[in-house]
C-alpha cells in the first residue's frame, strides 16, 4: 500500500497461536514516525480443518448468533471469532472515529492457519 506499512506474512506452526494484542501503538516514537495503525486486514492463505481461528474476546453481542458458530473451535467460542478460508480477507478498526483506540479490537490467532497482514496507518 502506498500510505500503510510492508505486508508481513505470518505461518503458524502445529500448537502455536498469536495471543491477544491491539495493533495500535502506545508509543510516541511510532506515532510520530509513520502514523497510528487505523485498521488491519487479514488475508487468510490457507484452509483449517480445526482452529485458526481471529478471536476477538472483547466484541460485545449475540456471538453464538454468528452462522458460523457451529463450526468453530471451542477456543473460538470465547468471543466474536472468524474461522479462516483461504481466500478471505477481515477488515477491522483499530480506532474509532473520533480517533481514539477500540478495546474491541483486542484480537489474537487461535492455532493452526497461515496469513497475510495489512496495515494502515492514521495520521
Amino acid at each position: 500500500t502506498e500510505h500503510g506499512e510492508g505486508l508481513q506474512v505470518l505461518h503458524y506452526e502445529v500448537g502455536q497461536k498469536y495471543e491477544p494484542h491491539f495493533d495500535y501503538f502506545v508509543d510516541e516514537y511510532n506515532t510520530r514516525h509513520g502514523g497510528q495503525r487505523m485498521a488491519t486486514m487479514l488475508m487468510y492463505l490457507s484452509d483449517v480443518e480445526e482452529g485458526g481461528e481471529t478471536i476477538f474476546p472483547n466484541a460485545k453481542g449475540n456471538i453464538s448468533a454468528v452462522p458460523w458458530w457451529d463450526e468453530l473451535s471451542k477456543c473460538g467460542k470465547g468471543g466474536l471469532a472468524v474461522k479462516p478460508k483461504m481466500g478471505d480477507a477481515l477488515l477491522f478498526w483499530s480506532m474509532k472515529p473520533d480517533a481514539t483506540v477500540d478495546p474491541s479490537s483486542l484480537h489474537g490467532g487461535n492455532k493452526g492457519t497461515r496469513a497475510a497482514t495489512c496495515w494502515e496507518p492514521h495520521g
